[in-house]
Formats: structure tokens, sequence, C-alpha cells
């Protein structure tokens, strides 16, 4: 039987290990071909170890490189998966925010349209009736804000967060389950223009307002929010607004909670930041976002 030997080595050329080695004298073919002193306090019968041969360890780096650019690869075509996925997202939203635009205005103008030619019937100009219907469209348009933000406070964030909570994850598709509350505030403004075109006199021309100022007020909120903010789909030339720009970075540190949540408010969002201390966070964002988008 062959002595075991064990040694304190440095590797001979061409082999991969280290430490102190145990082994027992092998064929020539595998052998490092150096001679070695036995060390009396670990000597073993039958055990052997013998280096790897430099063909190997290139081997074994070859096969490394292989499976890194491999992995690369899937890196990358998961990459350009998730970008066309992130893409067709955005044409069916802004295929959706078009329609619903261009419906939802074009029955608002058609409804003013028609009302006051049927107001104005007969040569006699119901001034009063007019006039507190153009009032309460903007009364009502600055009034949806106020309780945007008291409900986003108050309720999106509270009892509601189940639903709203979509709104604060990565999205995974077109839609969230938030968008539900467009629908709901939808309800409302169509119930009040309906009711206010359909009847004659002042408390039907004040729903009527009501209702077009809910309306006006939701395709500004759409396109500011979804689409400035958020970038679910091209604004156009109001992302050149400078106040616009400011609400979007507003609404940028409410989804931070740095400041508890502040602004919950969107198109007054820069005044609730005032309030809190927050100007200077906020002129840092608006640095950062026009940076991102060369300007």
């Amino acid at each position: 039987m062959a002595a075991t030997t064990t040694i304190p080595c440095r590797l001979p050329p061409g082999a991969v290990g280290c430490g102190f080695l145990l082994f027992r004298p092998l064929p020539a073919r595998v052998s490092c071909g150096r001679a070695f002193t036995l060390h009396p306090c670990l000597r073993r019968r039958h055990s052997s170890i013998c280096f790897a041969p430099k063909a190997v360890a290139d081997d074994q780096a070859n096969d490394g490189e292989s499976e890194s650019k491999e992995t690369e690869e899937l890196r990358i075509s998961s990459s350009a998966e998730r970008k066309a996925r992130k893409e067709a997202e955005r044409r069916t939203y802004l295929i959706a925010a078009v329609m619903s635009s261009l419906g939802i205005t074009s029955m608002a103008v058609a409804s003013v349209y028609y009302r006051f030619t049927w107001q104005m019937e007969g040569g006699e100009v119901p001034a009063t009736e007019m006039l507190g219907t153009f009032a309460l469209s903007v009364g009502a348009a600055v009034g949806m804000e106020l309780w945007a933000r008291w409900a986003h406070r108050a309720l999106w964030h509270a009892s509601l967060w189940p639903m709203h909570e979509s709104h604060h994850r990565p999205r995974d598709g077109p839609f969230e389950l938030n968008d539900v509350f467009a629908v709901i505030n939808a309800v409302p403004a169509i119930s009040l223009m309906a009711y206010g075109l359909l009847h004659r006199g002042l408390f039907p021309g004040l729903c009527f307002g009501a209702g077009l100022g809910f309306t006006l007020f939701g395709i500004a909120y759409m396109f500011v929010h979804d689409g400035l903010v958020h970038r679910r789909f091209p604004v156009g030339p109001i992302a050149n607004v400078p106040y616009f720009r400011r609400v979007a970075a507003a609404h940028q540190i409410h989804h931070t909670h740095k400041f508890g949540g502040v602004p919950y408010g969107l198109f007054l969002g820069p005044k609730e930041l005032e309030e809190v201390g927050g100007l200077e966070e906020l002129e840092e964002v608006i640095s950062r976002r026009n940076k991102l988008s060369g300007r």
C-alpha cells in the first residue's frame, strides 16, 4: 500500500487548490511531479488528492463566461419585454383617455349649446339663469379640488385604502383599481347635467353648471394627474406649463410620504407644501424632473 503524504504547499504550475493537502502517489498523467515531505501527525491510509490541470480550469472559466453571457442575454430580453409591455399599456390607456375625453367633452359642449339655445328661444335672455350656470360651473370645479383633497386624506388613505393602494404600488397592466374613483365621480356630474339639460329654470341651470364644473375638473385632473404626473400617456404642451410642472412635482412628493402624505390635493398641492415647510423639497424635485426631461 502506498504511503500517505501531507504537504503544506504552494500550487504547482497549472494546478488549482490551496492549503495542507493529503495525497498518495498518483499516476504520472495527473501528478505534479514534485517530491514532498511526510507530515507525521496527519498520516492517513488511502487518502489522496490531485490537482486539476490548467485545461480543466480553462474549461470551467469558459463555462462561467458562457453562463454570464446567457444571463446577460436573458436580462436584456426581459428588459425589452418589460419595455414593450409598458408601451402597450400606455397605448391602451391613451386610447381610453382620448375616447373618454372626446366623448365627454363633445357631450358637454353640445349640452351647453343646446341648453342656452333652448333658453333663449322667444327672444328673452334669461340672464340670471345663465350667470348662475357659469358661476356654479367655476365654483364646482374649485370645489372639486377641495373635495378631492379632503376625500384623499379622510377616505382614500383611510377606509378606502384597499382600493386606493393600487395607485401607490407598481401598476400591472394599463388600469388599476383606483380608476374606479373616476367612474364614481362621473355619475353625479352626468346626472346633474342631464337634469339641467331637460328642465328650465334657475335651479336646473345651477344643477347644469355644477355638473359642467365637475366634468371640467375631471378632464383636467386626468390630463395633469394621469398624463403629466404618472405619465400614463403623453400630454404634449401641458408638460411645458410651469405651474403644472410644480403640481406634478408636488404630487410626486405625496407618493414619498415625506410630509405625512401632504399634499393630498392636486392643483393646490404646491400651496399645501408651502404650509408644511416643503418648498425646498419641492424645488429639488422640480430640478430633478427638469434634468430627466432635458429642460
